[in-house]
């Protein structure tokens, strides 16, 4: 603390007074974990070729499938629907207990998703009747907007699964897992339609939402429960991989067989199994590291701007490649990831990726902070002291009482 600039540790101070005492910190570090191993995953994996005029998505997993235990690292939705489900089912019994209805909770919680989506939809309509006008072909403006948009296929499987929380909150993880399993059974064991396979959109995240709903009845406390999941999701996932023929890689290869992905298989499932009971056994070390105020201020910026992140991220890459062909055909942003000298430029890119980001996120995250300005349709506003100690630049009045819990409560949606 004390090597870093003034200012940094007078706001992160700020930060960590206005933190109510009974937060589980761990809950925030998790989360965005979650959302910067997604954030990264994506900028790692995901290539924009120009050939010929236009611009074709292609992945370094296709050409290099021993870099198949990068999507081990970064492919992270299983945690972030666990935490979800955590959050969720616990939200939803705290609105009981104050008197609230399921109807308030739920629209609270849908506009806080949903309102930064409509910004990033519309924009994105307009520029892609902007890139048609100004002649762009078909395939590029096709290749970019399935990009951009492709993070709202979980937002939909995630509005769904809160929607159905409260007939969620008590099921037992075991069903979910006992769907994909037969499903993958019929789909892959006895020959039956690949469409089946769609079942497990919404068993598979089922999964980890159902065990968040678990951690909030208190059935995973015990650092056992975690090293059961840990060990137990990963020697199942090492034999399907190395016996029963499913992909190595946890994300979609373009041109492979079968995705893990799109839709989830059962490898996928217990994967994220894996990847949930080393979160649960995280806990501890991450309550203990998060007492720093700075470490905590980190976390709490980045689940302040989370939807931002996941929102914007491919659009962040996407303007930073439609701008560097302004320069030429540049390596490791517009060049066939075909071999480590593309791997090697793409990791001098991620700084560059991350600065767009920013760009994107200060002229979005307003619509972030709009829509959980209310509690529900007549809930009080909540304050603004969070905000301005993001913004370091505050003057030195402490947070009171009233404020530090409602801020802690309203601007981090928990």
């Amino acid at each position: 603390m004390r090597a870093l600039p003034a200012r940094v540790r007078r706001a992160a101070a700020r930060i960590e007074a206005a933190t109510p005492p009974g937060r589980d910190r761990a809950v925030d570090a998790l989360r965005a974990l979650a959302i910067l191993g997604v954030v990264l995953g994506h900028w790692l994996v995901t290539a924009l070729v120009s050939d010929s005029g236009t611009l074709r998505a292609a992945s370094p997993l296709a050409a290099m499938p021993w870099l198949a235990p990068v999507s081990w690292v970064f492919q992270t939705l299983a945690v972030f629907f666990m935490v979800g489900g955590h959050v969720a089912t616990r939200g939803l019994a705290a609105t009981r207990a104050r008197g609230g209805t399921y109807g308030g909770w739920l629209r609270a919680r849908l506009t806080r998703l949903l309102v930064p989506v409509a910004a990033m939809a519309a924009l994105w309509t307009v520029a892609a009747l902007g890139l048609l006008v100004g002649g762009a072909s078909y395939t590029t403006v096709h290749t970019v907007v399935k990009l951009a948009l492709s993070p709202l296929w979980f937002l939909l499987v995630f509005c769904a699964l809160t929607a159905a929380t409260p007939l969620l909150a008590r099921l037992n993880p075991l069903w979910p897992l006992a769907v994909v399993l037969h499903v993958d059974l019929v789909r892959f064991g006895l020959g039956g339609p690949d469409s089946l396979g769609w079942v497990n959109v919404a068993a598979g995240w089922l999964v980890p939402y159902t065990l968040g709903a678990a951690w909030t009845r208190g059935e995973l406390e015990q650092r056992r429960a975690g090293w059961v999941l840990c060990l137990g999701g990963a020697a199942a996932t090492a034999v399907l991989v190395g016996w029963a023929g499913y992909p190595a890689s946890m994300v979609g290869v373009p041109g492979a067989a079968v995705s893990n992905l799109d839709p989830p298989t059962l490898a996928a499932v217990t994967f994220g199994l894996a990847q949930c009971g080393l979160a649960l056994l995280l806990r501890d070390p991450l309550r203990r590291a998060l007492r720093r105020p700075v470490a905590w201020a980190a976390v709490a910026l980045v689940n302040l701007s989370a939807m931002t992140l996941f929102l914007w991220h491919q659009t962040a890459l996407m303007a930073t490649t439609a701008t560097g062909l302004l320069a030429g055909r540049l390596p490791g942003l517009h060049t066939p990831p075909d071999g480590l000298d593309w791997v090697a430029a793409r990791l001098l890119w991620l700084p560059v990726f991350a600065t767009a980001l920013l760009v994107c996120g200060t002229a979005f995250h307003g619509f972030e902070r709009g829509s959980g300005r209310r509690n529900g349709p007549r809930g009080p506003r909540p304050d603004r002291s969070v905000t301005r100690v993001v913004r370091a630049g505050a003057g030195p009045r402490p947070p009171q009482p009233r404020e530090t819990a409602r801020a802690g409560v309203l601007r981090w949606g928990r």
